[in-house]
């Protein structure tokens, strides 16, 4: 494949598209929504997640106060709400009653579950440390929420039954074809 070489990143997009996400947060009785894409698992035990943001967003004050946020997966069929609550500032408006965003009881901490998700995880930040114009936000994942029938026995996500909010950047979405999965056997594909 031929392949043009720069110096610089540009967009930034080459990475794309990524599963996108709505961080939730709450502090003092007031709660934000943001849309990201930047965010990813990093230990299975403990189960630690981590998420990427600007530390001049209104949910970073927020995460920052109360130590603790939420990530929400939701599906494709979504994709107005992830851009709704991520082309908008919570500075400004109350996106929950704004965009009528509706919320399922936290758990273990005080952010919102959006009722919309098929998977979210309540978080305990154990580290922010900010790179460049982002901050990378750990949080160990202290309870989890699943819509029921939507994953496999092997936990992974049936794609018949749910289809993942893909962003692609510039306000572009995709989602997943389940005639192209393959399933790759391990013991020939892994194993030298």
């Amino acid at each position: 494949m031929l392949k043009v070489v720069a110096e610089h990143a540009g967009a930034f997009y080459q990475h794309y598209p990524r599963v996108a996400a709505i961080v939730t947060a709450s502090s003092g009785g007031r709660k934000n929504a943001m849309a990201v894409a930047w965010h990813s698992s990093i230990s299975f035990k403990p189960p630690v997640y981590g998420i990427s943001i600007a530390p001049k967003r209104y949910t970073y004050q927020l995460i920052s106060e109360s130590k603790q946020f939420g990530i929400n997966f939701v599906p494709y069929e979504k994709a107005e709400m992830i851009a709704a609550v991520g082309g908008s500032s919570g500075n400004m408006i109350d996106k929950f009653s704004e965009f009528n965003i509706a919320e399922d009881k936290s758990i273990k901490t005080e952010v919102p579950i959006l009722r919309d998700a098929y998977a979210a995880y309540e978080c305990k930040v154990i580290d922010n440390k900010v790179f460049g114009d982002h901050a990378w936000i750990i949080g160990e994942i202290i309870a989890v929420h699943v819509a029921e029938g939507v994953f496999r026995a092997n936990g992974m996500l049936d794609l018949s039954q749910v289809h993942p909010a893909l962003y692609l950047g510039g306000e572009t979405y995709c989602s997943t074809d389940v005639s192209y999965v393959k399933f790759l056997d391990r013991e020939k594909y892994g194993k030298k």
